[in-house]
Formats: structure tokens, sequence, C-alpha cells
């Protein structure tokens, strides 16, 4: 086992500890050790041993994988409340624990990119500036939002596949994560780790793709200030910052000037005025929730005010709306994003550079599904006379020389 030097290893286990939000004390009398022997360690005035190295790493419930080599150390991920926890009844511990698990991954991502050496390439916006005199953070919101679709290129057209737009585009580190059910998101950003968002996996996927915008809101304004994101009604949402990442979600998900075409154009094809099939319709387009889509509307004098209000009370169930109209199950998003698993593919099957211990690891997985993934990620399909067929794809393949 290489392991970083003791000064540099004594550094990575204390920003662990803290990144969790322990004491020297808490960790000390859970492991059953004296805490003037975790002090030496952390100070690096005293090796650690391979045992005790696997023992921290169950504790704090990192991967063993990420202090392996590791050559540099960075600030960590530790969140900034603009909010106590406790307001929505969410244990510190559990949002100390969530943040862990995102640096984790974000680490091992690094990893992958070291050892294929295919750094990701950050296309990072300008920061917006926040604070406009004579301007409110919804009117913000919606102004930064009409600027990033212009910069990206979506007009007033539906955002299809945020994550990838994000991914892709913008070069973050966007992961869905199970987490507690009140945290709708996290978001983090250093210089090392770079724009790092973890949207949870539990969430139905237009709530998860409302948070996925209201995260990036934050990315563009507040790009140094971590942020999690409680899913409820409490004080949390009524700050600045807050108001700003929600107005900014709704805007930039659905757009004013799109939002009414849309619904335009399918009120002119059948000439009945506006229908909850409708709404339901442009709910599905958008990928946003009911709920979201018909409080638009009541805002942009679409709908009369508190219609959504007397729908729901009246039992309306948008699941079903969908169901009876033919819309297609929108999905749930898969934990890892695609260049994370494909480069997973290369530095094992290619490189050889991975156990299959480590990639099972690495892909937060066992090694039946670890295989499997490897399988769908080497394969691909095409269509013929005969239907689809699989034939083996090698993804290193150069097919324009740069």
């Amino acid at each position: 086992m290489n392991l970083p030097d003791s000064n540099k290893l004594g550094s990575i286990l204390k920003q662990a500890r803290q990144a969790r939000g322990l004491t020297q004390e808490e960790v000390t009398a859970s492991l059953g050790m004296a805490r003037t022997t975790l002090v030496a360690i952390e100070h690096g005035d005293r090796t650690v041993s391979a045992p005790e190295l696997i023992q921290f790493a169950d504790f704090y419930g990192r991967s063993l994988s990420e202090w392996i080599n590791q050559t540099k150390v960075s600030e960590p991920l530790v969140p900034q409340f603009r909010a106590h926890a406790k307001q929505v009844s969410v244990a510190e511990a559990e949002v100390h624990k969530a943040v862990a698990d995102l640096e984790s991954i974000v680490r091992d991502y690094i990893r992958l990119e070291e050892i294929t050496e295919r750094p990701l390439v950050a296309n990072y916006p300008k920061e917006y500036s926040l604070k406009i005199p004579g301007i409110s953070p919804d009117q913000r919101g919606e102004e930064v939002a009409s600027s990033e679709r212009a910069r990206l290129g979506l007009g007033d057209s539906p955002v299809s596949d945020l994550r990838s737009l994000l991914e892709d585009t913008i070069g973050l580190r966007v992961f869905f994560l199970p987490l507690q059910s009140r945290i709708g998101g996290l978001y983090a950003f250093n210089d090392a780790l770079g724009g790092c968002i973890a949207i949870n996996l539990r969430h139905p996927p237009s709530r998860a793709n409302w948070s996925l915008a209201h995260e990036y809101g934050h990315f563009l304004t507040t790009r140094y200030s971590a942020d999690v994101s409680f899913w409820d009604d409490s004080p949390w949402g009524k700050n600045q910052a807050e108001r700003f990442a929600d107005s900014f979600a709704k805007n930039f998900l659905m757009p004013r000037s799109g939002i009414n075409s849309h619904l335009t154009r399918i009120v002119e094809s059948h000439g009945k005025g506006v229908t909850v099939a409708d709404v339901v319709t442009l709910t599905n387009m958008y990928r946003v929730s009911a709920e979201a889509m018909f409080r638009r509307l009541e805002e942009l004098k679409r709908l009369p005010r508190g219609t959504w209000d007397r729908l729901r009370d009246q039992g309306f169930k948008p699941d079903t709306a969908h169901s009876n109209l033919g819309h297609a199950d929108l999905g749930r998003e898969s934990m890892l994003p695609a260049r994370y698993k494909m480069l997973a593919w290369i530095a094992y099957h290619e490189l050889e550079e991975l156990t299959e211990g480590q990639l099972v690891e690495i892909l937060r997985s066992d090694r039946v599904s670890a295989r499997m993934m490897m399988e769908e990620i080497s394969r691909t399909e095409f269509r013929t006379d005969e239907g689809f067929q699989s034939i083996e794809a090698d993804l290193d393949e150069v097919l324009i020389p740069a």
C-alpha cells in the first residue's frame, strides 16, 4: 500500500474528520483510540498502520483508494450553512455525511482523470453579481436565467437534459446520491476539485431537475460559498441567495416566452381554451413538476390564481394524468456521470491500472453489478434489417485525428 508521507496523510485524515463534523473526542471514543494518538497522527508526528487506515476509512465513510497515491491535499468541501439544519429537522451529521460522500466520489473522479490522463475541461462562465441596486433577487434570477439561456444557445426551448448540459458544456461534476429525504441538493466549489453538485437520487425526476437548476444558480453567483438545499417551506428559502436560486431555476427551466408561446400553440390546435391536459403536456415537455408548471402559469396570468390549490384539493393526480396522456416516464438519473464510468472502463479494461476490487470501490457497486456496467459500456447497439444488434466498441478509438 503506497501511502502519502505522515504529514500529508495526517492532513488528509484531519480534513476527513472535519468534513464529517466530528471532534477528536468523538472519533477516539468510537475507535477506542487515545486522543493523544489521534493528535499525533493528524499533526504528522506518528505513522498510521494499514489496519488503522482501514479503520479510519470505514469510520469516515471514505474510499480507501482516494488516500492511496494521493499527491496533493486541498481544502475539504465543508458546507457553510445559511440556515441551521435543525430548522428543517435534518441532523447536521446527515449533512456532513452527504458532503463527505460527495467529496469522496469527486476525488475518485479526479483519480480516474489522472490515471487516464484526461482532465476535465472547465468552461465556467463569469460569476454574475447578485447585488444590483434597485433589482430584487427574483428579478435578478430572471435576468441571469435569460443571459445563460442565450449564452448556451437554448433560446426559449425546453432543456431536455440539464445534467448533460452542465457536465459536458460547463464542466461541472454532477452526481445523484441517496441523500436524506429533506435534502434536495448539495453544491460546493474549490479550485482543486472544481464545481461539484450532488442531487438527491431518491427524489422524483422533476424535483431533482429543479434542484439541479437551483444549485447551478448558486454556482453562477456565490461560487465559493457551499450550499445545502433543503426541500420544504422553512425559513431557509427566505434569504437573498436562496430567493435568487429559486427564481433562476424557475426562469431557466420555464422561460416566460417559451411557456407562453408553447401554450398558445397547444390551445390554438384544439380551440377549447387552456385545459388540464395542456398544462400536463407542458409539464412533460419542460421536465418540471405539475405544481411548478401550474404555479408558473398562474404567475404569467395564463391561469387564474389558486388553480393548482383547487385541483390538488380535489385529488388531482399528475402521475395518472401523464399515464392517461401516454407520456413516457422521465426516468431516474444514474448515480455516476457517463464520463466517470467511461474513464473507469478505460482505466480498468484498456490501461489495466485498476484491480477489480478497486473498480468496484470506485463504482460504488458490487462485483456483479460492476461487471455488468463494464459490459454495457463496452458494447453499443446499431439497427439492421434484422433489428437491433450489439457490437464491441473501442471507446478510445480516434475517429478524427487531432
